[in-house]
């Protein structure tokens, strides 16, 4: 559970260590680190019920977000598929960090955090994306529900109901659309 980038040297019979200031800082006044794995923080595995969680669901029900997403787009250069899109996504990290003290986020909030560059004839369609973009509400709230009863980082953040019913029993991150850059190509790729 430990970066292996945070080992200094394993040559000797000691190990040296990197941590953070925060974590150093409480060390040397001999407290745990507020984020150490022994503050009991580490929650184990998640249930199955949460192991489709989509990338879009994780990002509305977490506390600290640090990262943008941009993601590119194309449409299939087959005509037998004219509707299946590939792409990857890039994940940036940022300066700020975002800590929520009601969740989820907004559907408006998520969009912020995302940029999407569509390549391909025509508009992007949110509908055919699969399930890259794919939010379930009540998946979100189930697991927000399971999250503050399991991990003290969630106990005492306000959740609200609200919230959750701005996303869609199953479909595409709502306004998506809005935040697309549509680079249109012709069909035969000019």
């Amino acid at each position: 559970m430990l970066d292996r980038r945070g080992f200094v040297s394993l040559e000797s019979e000691t190990v040296d260590l990197a941590v953070c200031r925060a974590c150093l800082s409480s060390l040397r006044r001999s407290a745990m680190p507020q984020f150490a794995l022994a503050n009991n923080l580490f929650c184990g595995e998640l249930p199955t019920e949460f192991a489709d969680l989509t990338w879009i669901e994780e990002m509305a029900c977490a506390v600290y977000r640090n990262t943008a997403h941009v993601t590119r787009l194309y449409n299939s250069s087959s005509p037998e598929q004219p509707t299946v899109l590939h792409g990857n996504t890039c994940v940036h990290k940022m300066n700020i960090i975002s800590t929520a003290r009601t969740l989820p986020h907004t559907p408006a909030d998520i969009n912020g955090m995302l940029s999407i560059v569509f390549v391909g004839p025509g508009k992007f369609d949110p509908k055919k994306s699969g399930d890259i973009f794919l939010v379930r509400k009540q998946k979100i709230w189930n697991f927000l529900l399971w999250l503050r009863e399991n991990n003290r980082i969630y106990s005492a953040l306000t959740l609200d109901k609200q919230v959750v019913d701005a996303y869609p029993d199953d479909g595409p991150l709502p306004g998506i659309q809005e935040i697309v850059v549509n680079n249109e190509k012709s069909s035969s790729g000019a």
